[in-house]
């Protein structure tokens, strides 16, 4: 009778050492931080929360606040995208997920994560959700 020979299991994945963990969530906090700080200061600029003193205003004036607005409006959509992924970034931390792809499962080249820590997707399914969206 043959013996039962125990598989290993090929998709488990190491995780980052706890040790590591420790400076990365501090860094993701960091630039949460910042991050909000900064878009709070962006409110200020905004000319159409600031107002404007004069109603009779030059169509150019007008034209200025609108692309100021429009222009300050977009940076703080891109925060709000980015916090939401430090935020999820961090709570990966906490559960011991990080650097791993939340998609496939697999570890997420160390390499991309050091240029986004932020990043909860390894490059191909990045592609892959890119692809999808245009």
């Amino acid at each position: 009778m043959p013996k039962k020979v125990k598989k290993l299991n090929t998709t488990s994945v190491l995780a980052i050492p706890k040790k590591l963990l420790k400076p990365i969530a501090e860094f993701l906090s960091f630039q949460l931080k910042r991050l909000e700080i900064r878009r709070s200061s962006l409110e200020k600029d905004d000319p159409f929360v600031s107002g404007r003193s004069d109603n009779f205003a030059s169509p150019d004036t007008t034209a200025a606040e609108q692309f100021g607005h429009a222009r300050i409006e977009a940076m703080k959509a891109e925060m709000d995208r980015k916090m939401v992924q430090l935020r999820k970034a961090l709570s990966r931390v906490k559960i011991g997920a990080y650097g791993i792809c939340e998609s496939c499962g697999k570890m997420i080249d160390t390499d991309r994560l050091v240029v986004f820590p932020e990043t909860t997707f390894c490059i191909e399914c990045e592609r892959k959700i890119e692809s999808k969206r245009r």
